[in-house]
């Protein structure tokens, strides 16, 4: 049984995550601030932690600052609509997700899922049958682990789950609402520009790399498509 640790300062938003983890199976912890979840963190280690990025006596940039010196803990970010500049600070400090309020906890519930099954799969070497190569590009499905030319690509969950749908079917191009099902599920509404954003990020991150990625292409007024050499 895995260990959730939420920590916000909304003491509603930790009743009603915790009912439904719980409800899943989880063990959760929580913690009101940044400050008190390390002091936790340090005594009882969770498996993943999901952090609001806006708190009181240490927010969580600090608080990840903090845990990425001694630890690769799992972690995602809820953050408000216009924390976009925390969000990508966040992920170059070593978050591996965020997800925007007002959220669907089914969508929560399903990054955590992911993020532990990357983590399972790790630590235990486990090989990946579903590999799915496209060039230089190779991704693990599993793991979550995407290469480029042999070098990691550290992708957050949902751009993971972007790039696999557009790389399945290279050259086949999908809509914003077939890779919102992709990467949220049919169930959860999210507006078009997330998914801009997502496919943004995903760019830099390739191109951080190699200067001359251009794989991932825009079909302006249609969608985007994965274009293999």
């Amino acid at each position: 049984m895995s260990t959730i640790a939420l920590v916000d300062d909304d003491r509603n938003i930790l009743a009603s995550i915790s009912l439904m983890l719980e409800a899943e199976g989880f063990k959760v912890r929580t913690y009101s601030d940044g400050a008190e979840a390390l002091r936790g963190f340090a005594a009882q280690p969770p498996d993943l932690a999901v952090l609001d990025i806006k708190m009181p006596r240490m927010d969580g940039l600090e608080l990840l600052q903090k845990l990425r010196q001694k630890s690769q803990l799992p972690v995602i970010f809820l953050t408000s609509k216009d924390d976009e500049s925390d969000e990508l600070l966040g992920l170059r400090m070593g978050a591996d997700d965020y997800i925007k309020k007002p959220f669907s906890q089914r969508l929560l519930l399903e990054r955590i899922k992911a993020l532990l099954r990357r983590k399972d799969a790790d630590a235990s070497g486990a090989v990946d049958a579903g590999l799915i190569k496209r060039g230089k590009l190779e991704l693990a499905p599993a793991r979550h682990a995407c290469t480029w030319d042999g070098r990691h690509v550290e992708l957050t969950v949902t751009e993971f789950l972007l790039l696999k749908a557009l790389a399945t079917r290279p050259g086949h191009v999908k809509n914003r609402d077939q890779l919102i099902d992709a990467a949220y599920g049919e169930t959860v509404y999210v507006d078009d520009r997330t998914i801009d954003s997502h496919i943004k990020r995903m760019r830099r991150k390739f191109r951080e790399i190699d200067s001359e990625f251009a794989h991932v292409e825009t079909l302006y007024g249609v969608g985007y498509r994965y274009r293999e050499d």
